[in-house]
C-alpha cells in the first residue's frame, strides 16, 4: 500500500492540520516508509512459530506473576450514584448525544 500527495492532503484536512509542501512531502515519505516496513514484516513466514507472552521467553523461562482473582474493593455503586441527576437500574442516565 502506498499513499499519494492527495491522500496526505486529505488526511491533513480531516485532522484539521495545515501542512506546507515540504512538510507534506516529509509526511508522505515517513508514512510510506512505515507501510514498507509493515509489508516486510507481513512477508516473513511465521508458520510454526509460537506467540510469546514475554520477549524474554526466547532466552529464559518467564513465569508471569498473576495476582489472585478476588474482590479487593467494596461495592460502592449506591454511594457513587447518589449525586447523579438520573439513575435507572443501577446505570447512569445521560442525554442522547448522537442522533
Amino acid at each position: 500500500m502506498s499513499l499519494t500527495s492527495a491522500d496526505i492532503a486529505r488526511i491533513a484536512n480531516l485532522a484539521r492540520l495545515e501542512l506546507h509542501p515540504a512538510e507534506s512531502d516529509r509526511m508522505l515519505a515517513q508514512i510510506n516508509g512505515f507501510f514498507e516496513l509493515v509489508e516486510k514484516m507481513r512477508a516473513v513466514d511465521t508458520t510454526g512459530v509460537e506467540p510469546l507472552a514475554h520477549p524474554l521467553a526466547t532466552i529464559q523461562d518467564v513465569t508471569l506473576r498473576l495476582r489472585e482473582d478476588r474482590v479487593s474493593e467494596p461495592n460502592n455503586r449506591e454511594a457513587n450514584q447518589r449525586n447523579a441527576p438520573a439513575v435507572e437500574n443501577g446505570l447512569f442516565l445521560v442525554p442522547k448525544v448522537i442522533e
